[in-house]
């Protein structure tokens, strides 16, 4: 009793065991089963081409027999003719011996060919299976495969979704982030750098007088133009508003 507890109890934790390996890969098993019976159909077609050669062996004896019948017979009919009756006799006599052989034969071969073309037809009928098996094996493992993209794409899809709560949508605010401080900073360096901007322009324009009073002046000395014909607004910014009344004075 407690040893075939002990059996129930290990013979259930083996099935367990198929069952997992059974399910951990189920096309595979199927391969294997399709596998299993390609190699069994091989060895019945061997079987069945073995039992084609006795089919043949019985129909050359079949022939061999109805030759030998004929070849009898017309001995016997040789020796009738002849007045040969006893000789005629001996040659009928083994005629009918070879055909009841023959007539054996004859059933022995209907037989064999009916029953081979039974097994023939189911292994024809096998084989059509197998290839249906095939067809289906591979169907289903396209579409094993497919289901398991579609549900990798669907956790993918989950994972991806850019809410705040998700790691993804924890990482978007952070670089959100950045880049508003980014550009706050540019937008501060802009704002300093138009403070000056007055200062430098007029610095620069007052050159530019000074340059063009320079300018003046030198054609004057070289003769180019005499102090009347010089640019009355470069002689005002040289010798500025006293200087002008003390001319006018004199």
């Amino acid at each position: 009793m407690i040893f075939k507890k002990f059996w129930s109890a290990i013979r259930g934790q083996l099935n367990k065991l198929a069952n997992v390996f059974w399910e951990a890969d189920p096309i595979a098993q199927m391969r294997y089963e399709y596998d299993k019976a390609v190699e069994e159909l091989k060895e019945g077609r061997v079987g069945l081409e073995q039992y084609r050669g006795l089919v043949e062996k019985v129909t050359r004896q079949v022939q061999a027999g109805e030759k030998q019948a004929a070849k009898l017979k017309a001995q016997a009919q040789a020796y009738l003719k002849a007045n040969d009756r006893e000789t005629a006799a001996k040659f009928a006599l083994e005629l009918k011996k070879v055909q009841a052989n023959v007539a054996e034969n004859r059933s022995q071969l209907a037989m064999h060919e009916t029953a081979y073309e039974n097994h023939l037809k189911k292994i024809k009928h096998a084989n059509k299976k197998l290839a249906d098996v095939k067809e289906k094996i591979e169907k289903y493992d396209s579409e094993l495969k497919m289901s398991e993209a579609e549900a990798e794409i669907a956790k993918l899809a989950e994972s991806f979704d850019f809410n705040v709560t998700t790691d993804f949508g924890q990482l978007e605010q952070v670089i959100q982030s950045k880049i508003d401080r980014n550009k706050g900073t540019a937008r501060v360096a802009a704002d300093l750098s138009s403070e000056g901007i007055a200062s430098i322009e007029a610095e620069e324009a007052m050159e530019s007088v000074m340059a063009e009073d320079a300018l003046s002046e030198l054609e004057v000395e070289l003769g180019l133009k005499t102090p009347a014909t010089a640019p009355q607004a470069a002689v005002e910014k040289q010798l500025g508003p006293a200087a002008v009344e003390v001319e006018v004075e004199s």
